[in-house]
């Protein structure tokens, strides 16, 4: 590791850390050290970064703006990469826009709303980045990455990068190909929009906000949506009925306004975290006879 470590430094491939906490990285504020935290300045030093990662046979994991994300209290072995603005460039071509992997979601469907471009409604208030978004087929108000996704721009663990369609990502709910079959990073995704009325499109971008921000806790440190919707059944509806909103186990809380939310309401470690998760699951199959399912994403060392 530690030839790896001095190899990517002398590349300057952006900042490199040595043992970096994850907390500092999640929106969750949960998280172990890194042991090797790099965060590229541009798609090629990302490629420079995976053909070290690649030649040192060093396990890694990519993370965006930190949402969807449970780390463990023990860290992550090899090294993380966080695309950030090092990734974030945009281009717009009349309907179809090119955005990185480490462009904020929300802002950019704030900025397509004020060009009066429509598609991206569904996005006002998912904390995450493009990259994140596509990666896990992000949704919210009946629409998802699939439905405008032309094609994204994929970096593979073997250093080698391609450009896979809407087809070839397989998405499905909450998932793609990338999760499933081919292990690769999104670093750039084209999307297509269409010309709609501005005043509307913004309107509703400013109402999925508002929604967002009455029924859900984003006020506290808190990872999104934890389970997927058994449907037809919803989540969060479940874990109200069953009486579980405000149950708590040490810092990791229940969220009172949205049973499919668990905050960190001080000082939460991931344990917490994953015990509350196995006591709802353990609830609710007692309770309704489903078995729940995790959305958010559990990594790091056990």
């Amino acid at each position: 590791m530690k030839e790896a470590i001095r190899e990517l430094k002398e590349m300057n491939v952006g900042k490199v850390l040595e043992n970096e906490p994850l907390a500092s990285h999640t929106t969750m504020k949960i998280g172990g050290p890194a042991q090797v935290f790099v965060e590229p300045s541009s798609i090629e030093n990302l490629e420079k970064t995976m053909k070290v990662i690649k030649k040192y046979n060093i396990k890694w994991r990519a993370i965006g703006r930190g949402s969807n994300l449970l780390v463990s209290d023990n860290g992550i072995e090899g090294a993380v990469i966080k695309l950030s603005s090092g990734l974030s460039d945009l281009e717009i071509n009349d309907t179809e826009i090119k955005a990185g992997a480490g462009y904020s979601l929300v802002s950019l469907a704030t900025q397509m709303s004020k060009k009066g471009l429509s598609g991206l409604e569904f996005a006002g208030g998912i904390p995450g980045s493009v990259g994140g978004a596509v990666y896990m087929n992000a949704g919210a108000h009946g629409s998802d990455i699939s439905n405008i996704l032309v094609k994204a721009h994929v970096l593979f663990d073997d250093a080698t990068m391609a450009w896979l369609t809407k087809d070839e990502m397989e998405f499905s709910y909450r998932t793609s190909v990338l999760q499933t079959k081919k292990p690769g990073i999104v670093i750039e995704a084209v999307f297509s929009l269409q010309e709609g009325d501005r005043e509307k499109i913004v309107e509703e971008i400013r109402n999925n906000k508002n929604y967002r921000k009455e029924t859900q806790p984003y006020n506290h440190p808190c990872a999104g949506s934890i389970f997927r919707n058994p449907l037809p059944s919803h989540a969060g509806k479940l874990i109200e009925e069953a009486g579980l909103k405000g149950h708590s186990i040490g810092g990791a809380k229940i969220s009172d306004m949205h049973g499919n939310f668990i905050v960190n309401a001080g000082g939460a470690t991931a344990d917490d975290v994953l015990a509350l998760i196995q006591h709802v699951k353990d609830t609710i199959f007692e309770k309704f006879g489903i078995k729940m399912e995790t959305e958010v994403e559990i990594i790091g060392r056990k």
